[in-house]
């Protein structure tokens, strides 16, 4: 067994050095402390009780909220040659004592267990055995942010590991997540009894993805333009507010050539473990999905996460996105957003069986998101300031940054809008109070006798386009909202009244013209994004990929068990010629080296010997 937080990282895991806080994490657990972790998704959290666990007498219990998380990092941890096992409802019963046989002989490094089993009074009692004998090295809390009632992932039983402490005192305990704002980080540390933990807090900042956020107009065609120019051979996932959005998506991308799948919770239960499965050890597959699939899923390499529809808040887009670019490689995450999507999401609140607290606190986290789409301020430093966090300065890594975005005096158009919307009787949607303002006399317009109001024909100079901009840029503000009494119709607030008299200026953000910047954005943010230039033309690159999706299926696992995209990047780079060589790669441990290392060194050998470029 290695003897020291450093040696363990490079001869198991292949690491040269540890990242930001996981050495003092690594230390302060492995001494026998508790911690809450704060980690950004792709920061290296499983490492900080991994390897603790590892350097600790007995065996590490992980409780984990998904049995795909489970499954894939116990596979991850077997192919470094570490004794790992996971209890959940998809093992049988013979197969669950066989593995708490192992648990009581000592065998295992580390456990992993769903919540509801960790609670059982029998394993409990198992554990106590366990720890008169072979001992517990540790309690992992992965996902700590499902502990808060308030949060999008809440999951009942985490309020009830603070068993954990009073049934095993001595044990250290390590909570860990990587979405938690400072409301949800103190209802961690109170649910948890985690007072006395130290706490360790890293940047949220994900510097290897870039934010984007584009006007909904034809969002299918939209999406269909970003994946053909950017991700043609990636994997990716595309989120969708309804199962239905998301079955009819996976079906017209089917149709247009990607392997696209479906994944919502309404799908039986093979379907959606054959769907999952296929993402994970396959390459290039594309997940439709809603929020129930992506929590845990371990799969580094997702290249690009897009949403087709507004997100319920910053903690759900920050961690939705989050599951691109987990190997520390580029990563986008798109967004295609409209004035009809703020209407949904507020009629989804107001309409809502939730006491008035919650849906109060949910329309603020939907402010948050919407001030986030309408920025015109670098969206990195957007996300990190409402973390409780400063970024130094422009990311250059979004879209405002990219493409700096203009503001315009909107102050008399806000009016005209805002009086539009009083003199029709606050009933009205977008479109139509746009056909008043611009003097179009629809059907709509003579019922409701509109061509008399003293606002229509007014703002004849702007579009219907931009007049849509204005609304939409309105309600995101808060000047607006969505009665959903009158299905989805616009009314003002109270914010509203110093606009309407004069007392308050508004300046808006100036939509782009997508026709006039579509060549500028495909010069200046299409190949870019590739783990690197031509990386789907390159023959060494596609060999080497080869050779590790050979190899995950002859074992029946994900690829990137066997290496991750960064770790064969590094070889393609370095183009190793020698075992010692290979083992001074990132990534590449002691076990995988003996696993692995001569085949990958015939594969660089047959490249060089064939003129490989």
């Amino acid at each position: 067994m290695p003897s020291s937080p450093q040696q363990t990282l490079r001869d198991v895991f292949g690491y040269a050095a540890f990242r930001g806080e996981q050495q003092a994490v690594v230390e302060h657990v492995a001494a026998g402390g508790d911690a809450l972790v704060l980690m950004p998704t792709g920061g290296g959290k499983s490492l900080c009780y991994q390897i603790p666990a590892l350097l600790r007498p007995g065996t590490g219990i992980v409780v984990s909220p998904l049995i795909a998380l489970m499954q894939d990092q116990v596979d991850a941890l077997i192919q470094l040659g570490v004794r790992a096992a996971f209890l959940n409802s998809s093992l049988g019963a013979e197969a669950a004592r066989e593995v708490q046989g192992r648990l009581l002989r000592g065998e295992l490094d580390l456990l992993y267990v769903a919540p509801e089993r960790l609670l059982m009074p029998g394993f409990l009692s198992l554990l106590e055995q366990v720890q008169e004998t072979s001992g517990l090295a540790l309690f992992a809390i992965d996902e700590a942010h499902c502990v808060s009632q308030w949060g999008h992932d809440f999951r009942k039983e985490y309020r009830e590991l603070t068993v954990l402490h009073e049934r095993f005192p001595k044990v250290p305990r390590i909570a860990l997540t990587a979405t938690a704002d400072t409301p949800t980080r103190g209802e961690i540390v109170e649910r948890l009894a985690l007072e006395q933990a130290r706490q360790f807090v890293s940047s949220f900042d994900r510097t290897n993805i870039r934010y984007r956020v584009t006007q909904k107009s034809n969002a299918r065609n939209q999406l269909q333009a970003f994946l053909e120019a950017e991700h043609a051979h990636d994997a990716g996932i595309v989120y969708c507010l309804s199962r239905k959005k998301v079955e009819e998506t996976a079906a017209w991308l089917k149709e247009h050539g990607w392997d696209a799948l479906p994944y919502h919770a309404g799908l039986d239960a093979a379907t959606r473990s054959k769907n999952q499965s296929r993402f994970l050890r396959e390459e290039g597959v594309v997940m439709v999905a809603t929020v129930a699939f992506g929590m845990g899923i371990d799969k580094p390499n997702v290249r690009f996460v897009a949403h087709l529809d507004l997100p319920k808040s910053m903690e759900g887009y920050y961690q939705e996105t989050g599951r691109a670019g987990r190997d520390g490689l580029p990563a986008n995450a798109w967004l295609a957003y409209g004035l009809g999507d703020v209407v949904q999401m507020r009629q989804m609140i107001d309409g809502g069986d939730a006491p008035e607290e919650r849906k109060r606190l949910e329309r603020q986290k939907l402010d948050a998101l919407l001030g986030y789409c309408e920025s015109t301020t670098c969206r990195h430093q957007t996300v990190l300031r409402y973390f409780g966090e400063e970024h130094p300065g422009n990311c250059n890594e979004c879209d405002n940054c990219l493409e700096p975005v203009d503001t315009w005096d909107a102050t008399e158009p806000a009016r005209m809008a805002l009086s539009c919307v009083y003199r029709t009787g606050q009933r009205f949607g977008a479109g139509h109070l746009a056909d008043v303002l611009i003097g179009k006399l629809t059907e709509r317009v003579e019922k409701f006798n509109h061509q008399r109001l003293s606002t229509f024909g007014i703002g004849k100079e702007l579009s219907p386009v931009q007049w849509s901009s204005v609304y939409r840029q309105l309600v995101a503000s808060g000047l607006l909202e969505a009665d959903i009494e009158a299905y989805g119709g616009l009314k003002l607030t109270e914010t509203a009244r110093p606009v309407l008299r004069g007392e308050q200026e508004v300046w808006l953000r100036r939509d782009a013209d997508p026709a006039k910047r579509k060549a500028q954005r495909a010069e200046r943010l299409n190949k870019s994004r590739e783990p690197f230039v031509g990386a789907n033309e390159n023959r060494l690159w596609l060999a080497l990929k080869a050779k590790r999706t050979e190899l995950a299926r002859e074992q029946g696992v994900p690829p990137y068990v066997i290496f991750h995209d960064s770790t064969l990047l590094e070889i393609l780079n370095q183009r190793p010629v020698s075992l010692d060589e290979l083992g001074r790669i990132s990534g590449v441990g002691q076990n995988k080296l003996a696993r692995y290392g001569d085949e990958f060194l015939k594969v660089i050998e047959d490249a060089a010997s064939q003129q490989f470029t």
